[in-house]
């Protein structure tokens, strides 16, 4: 099939998080749809977040933040956090909070999966900043642990598509990562 130009659009599904910071001595949430893990060892993280949002100066004023893996059951919660500035509106009641070991990082107690960071590097950008961090801890509910592992149905995470700005959830499971391409290596 022939390929059409589509311009620079975004076609790349993301993971929705709620990256969470303390402000004001206030637990404040975003929804963030560009975040990715970038380093194995030490485990780092990286959110791209729009110059112009309120999120960034907890986490550059803390050198702390937390990135919350929300289930679909908190797609309304979710969207709140990203639709509403927590420079204008307290997000500080919307979730039940808790700190781990760097106390300026505000995690989710409703969300399944939870990474507490500490920021070692912001990277400028022309709209956006990228900020690194390093996953000091993670927290999950037992239910969503299965033989050690993750078990991503259990976690129910969300995914956001653009342009057409829509949440999407976990299909079905399509082939095992370093083992479905095997086949196709010569020789073997």
């Amino acid at each position: 099939m022939d390929k059409i130009s589509i311009g620079q659009n975004f076609f790349i599904p993301m993971p929705v998080v709620l990256v969470g910071t303390q402000l004001n001595g206030k637990a404040n949430f975003m929804a963030v749809g560009w975040c990715a893990r970038v380093n194995g060892n030490p485990p780092m993280i990286a959110c791209g977040i729009a110059n112009n949002h309120y999120t960034p100066q907890g986490m550059t004023t803390t050198k702390t933040f937390s990135v919350n893996i929300p289930s679909s059951d908190l797609l309304e919660k979710t969207d709140y956090c990203g639709i509403v500035s927590g420079a204008k509106t307290d997000k500080s009641g919307i979730f039940d909070v808790f700190y781990g070991s760097l106390k300026t990082a505000p995690m989710i107690k409703e969300c399944p999966v939870t990474l507490e960071c500490r920021l070692v590097q912001t990277v400028s950008l022309p709209t956006h900043g990228l900020y690194i961090g390093e996953i000091i801890g993670t927290y999950a509910d037992g239910s969503v642990i299965k033989d050690g592992k993750p078990d991503f149905p259990a976690i129910d995470p969300l995914f956001l598509t653009m342009p057409d700005n829509r949440y999407w959830t976990l299909g079905k499971h399509a082939g095992d990562a370093w083992s479905a391409g095997k086949k196709l290596i010569k020789g073997k």
